[in-house]
Parts: structure tokens; C-alpha cells; sequence
């Protein structure tokens, strides 16, 4: 009887510890969603020429490490300095034609100045000979009175008539000129003012010319093809000699210093995950590495919405297929960030709790 109770109880022990492990692998399994549809992903830039022209060095060769502002290629620059030395002749021509244009509208606006004073002062002689006309025509009449009760002389009307006849002249002299100068006044005034317009464009010349200086230079320094960030350089297409045309391929350069995990999750434990929840990861390439990170963002759509052809629902033949969708996760820093890559298959597992 003692025997069969011990026996029964170290039944009854066993029960209780298999049914107390399954609850706590069942709560542990809880606490985690996970998935192996996941991957190392990486900034992989494409480096392209700005300009056309000959290669006169290339800097590095397949799979080479490289850091930020490294030179990688170096193209002929005898064109590109020749356009640069002449968009900057072009620019002091076009400055020395705007200072020219600014003496000449100057000058044109000063003898338009002179011209209207010379108005003013024929002015000033018209009211002065029409002062003079207007005493001869008196002296006339009056001399003209006198003559007819023979209390002047022939000889003194002859002479008030002629004097009278004079300053008609100068009076028609002095409106002559008066009229002359107004014309050429307003000549000079319309050519100041079309100086003064032709310095705008010449101007607009300037500012023309400054940018193609600008723009010579740049493609100047685009000669100089640098990397724009530490990294791999890889996929080498050019050689030496080669001639290039601007937007060509030359090579790519892989990011290897900022690398995260996208991670593709099911719809169905979408409402579990959390930004900023940890993230426990293992790369294939690395198995006996645990890596750690944490939840960054979410895409804005599924996988599938990325697609050349995305699936249309619409058209007949639905099968219902749950979707996957690519969350962000970021690496805490590790020792072994310089022997990750983009593309390592990765398997993750977070802490939904």
C-alpha cells in the first residue's frame, strides 16, 4: 500500500511539473512573435558621371573598402578647365560692357540735363526778343503818328521800321531755336532712357554669364568622383581611356556602417507589434551571434502592394492568402557591424510584451 502511494504521488509530481512547463513555454511563446522572412538591408548607392569626358584614372578596383571622400575615379579635365576659362572671359566681357553702359548712360543723361537748360535759356531769349518786337512795334506806331503831323522825320521812321523788322528776326530766330533745342532735348531724353534699359540687360548679361561660370565650375568638380560615405565599392564597369557620357554607370558603393533588418510579419500580428519594442536577431551567416535591436517603423503598405503587378482581388479568382508586411528594425550597436552585409537572411524574434 506504502509503494503504491509513492508511486502514485510521483505521478501526481510528474503531471504537475510537465503541465506547469507547458504553461510557462505557452506564456513565453506569448510574449514573442517571430519570423525567419527577414533580411540585412543596406544603403547601395549607384554612382554616376555628371559630365562627359575621358577617364584619365580609376582609384580602386571590385569590392574594395573605401571612406567618405575618397577618390574613385579621376576624369580628363583639359575641356572641362577650358569651358571654365571661358565662361570666365565671357563674364568680364559682360562686365566690361556693363560698366560701358553705365559711363554711356551717364553721359547721356547729362547732355539730356545740358540739353533742357539749353531749353530754359531760349526760353528766357523768347520773352526777351518778344519784350524787344513788342517796343519796336510801339516805337513804329508812335513814329508812324508823328510822321503824319510832320513832327518826325522820313530818316527816323525808316529807322524805327527797320528796327522793327529786326526784332521780328530775332524773335523768330530765338522760337526757331527754342524749338530745335526741345527736339533734340527729347532726342537725348528718349536715349537716356534706352541707355539706361540697355544696362538692365546688360545686367541680366551678367548674372547670365555668372551662372554659366558657376555651372563650369561645378562640372569641373565633378571630374573628381569621390565616395559619399565609408562603405564597399563594387560593380566596376569602366576602365581607363574610356570615354563616359554624363549619367553613366560607373560602380556601386555599399553602405556597410548603417545596416537594419526588414522584416516581413504577418497581417495577423500586426496589432501586437509596437515601434520602439526589442528585438532579439540571428543572421544565418552568424548563428552562434545574437544580435540585438529594436523596432523602428512600419512600411506604409504590404509587401505585395509593392509589386511589379500587384494582385487585383477584382477579377474573379480570389483566394484568400495572408499578407506580409515589411517592418523597419534597427541594429543596437555591435563589434561586428564591419562583417554585416545587405542581403543576409536574418531570423527575428520580438518581445511583444
Amino acid at each position: 500500500m506504502k509503494k503504491k502511494s509513492i508511486k502514485l504521488l510521483l505521478i501526481l509530481l510528474v503531471v504537475v511539473i510537465a503541465a506547469g512547463s507547458g504553461l510557462y513555454f505557452w506564456w513565453k511563446a506569448g510574449a514573442y512573435t517571430s519570423t525567419d522572412n527577414a533580411q540585412l538591408d543596406g544603403d547601395i548607392v549607384t554612382i554616376r558621371s555628371s559630365v562627359a569626358a575621358y577617364i584619365d584614372a580609376v582609384h580602386f578596383s571590385d569590392n574594395q573598402p573605401v571612406k567618405k571622400g575618397d577618390t574613385l575615379v579621376l576624369l580628363n579635365t583639359t575641356a572641362l578647365e577650358a569651358k571654365v576659362q571661358q565662361a570666365m572671359a565671357l563674364l568680364e566681357n559682360a562686365s566690361q560692357n556693363l560698366s560701358a553702359a553705365d559711363l554711356k548712360a551717364l553721359a547721356s543723361s547729362q547732355h539730356a540735363s545740358a540739353s533742357m537748360q539749353s531749353v530754359a535759356s531760349d526760353k528766357q531769349t523768347i520773352a526777351a526778343t518778344t519784350a524787344n518786337l513788342a517796343k519796336a512795334q510801339k516805337d513804329l506806331d508812335r513814329t508812324t503818328a508823328l510822321l503824319q503831323i510832320r513832327a518826325t522825320t522820313q530818316e527816323q521812321y525808316e529807322a524805327a521800321k527797320t528796327t522793327l523788322l529786326l526784332a521780328k528776326a530775332d524773335y523768330e530766330k530765338a522760337v526757331n531755336r527754342e524749338q530745335s533745342t526741345r527736339t533734340t532735348s527729347q532726342e537725348l531724353e528718349t536715349q537716356a532712357k534706352a541707355e539706361h534699359q540697355q544696362i538692365s540687360a546688360t545686367q541680366a548679361l551678367v548674372k547670365q554669364r555668372q551662372a554659366e561660370l558657376k555651372l563650369a565650375q561645378d562640372e569641373l568638380s565633378h571630374a573628381y568622383v569621390t565616395a559619399p560615405f565609408d562603405g564597399f565599392v563594387t560593380k566596376r564597369v569602366i576602365k581607363e581611356g574610356q570615354y563616359i557620357s554624363a549619367g553613366q554607370t560607373l560602380c556601386a558603393i555599399i553602405d556597410t556602417r548603417h545596416l537594419w533588418v526588414t522584416a516581413n510579419v504577418k497581417e495577423t500580428e500586426l496589432r501586437k507589434i509596437k515601434t520602439g519594442q526589442p528585438v532579439q536577431i540571428t543572421l544565418d551567416a552568424y548563428p552562434e551571434t545574437p544580435f540585438s535591436g529594436h523596432v523602428a517603423s512600419f512600411t506604409g503598405a504590404t509587401g505585395a502592394k509593392f509589386s511589379l503587378l500587384p494582385p487585383d482581388n477584382a477579377t474573379g479568382n480570389f483566394i484568400k492568402i495572408t499578407q506580409r508586411f515589411p517592418i523597419r528594425i534597427t541594429l543596437d550597436p555591435s563589434d561586428k557591424g564591419n562583417s554585416l552585409f545587405p542581403g543576409l537572411s536574418a531570423f527575428v524574434k520580438i518581445n511583444i510584451q
